[in-house]
């Protein structure tokens, strides 16, 4: 499994209960595609929101994103952590 950070835009002025909703979404149906979610992240003045996961490949976790109604724009592998 690999690790991918993901970026939306758009989501100007989203709140911290939006956010929390909009992982839950993602929560609630990432077993279906072997990604999990770890964390989300938000800056509600640029509308950027920021998602780390766990997945077999990028293709899935944006398959997650779609069905919950928020589709990633940019979807990144993230090989190395410290």
């Amino acid at each position: 499994m690999s690790h991918f950070m993901d970026v939306h835009h758009g989501m100007n002025d989203i709140t911290a209960e939006q956010l929390r909703e909009a992982h839950q979404a993602d929560l609630a149906i990432e077993n279906e595609e072997g990604v999990h979610f770890e964390k989300a992240w938000a800056d509600p003045q640029s509308g950027t929101v920021y998602c780390l996961s766990e997945a077999p490949s990028a293709d899935a976790v944006q398959r997650i994103h779609e069905r919950a109604g928020h589709r990633a724009d940019e979807i990144h592998p993230v090989p190395l952590t410290v």
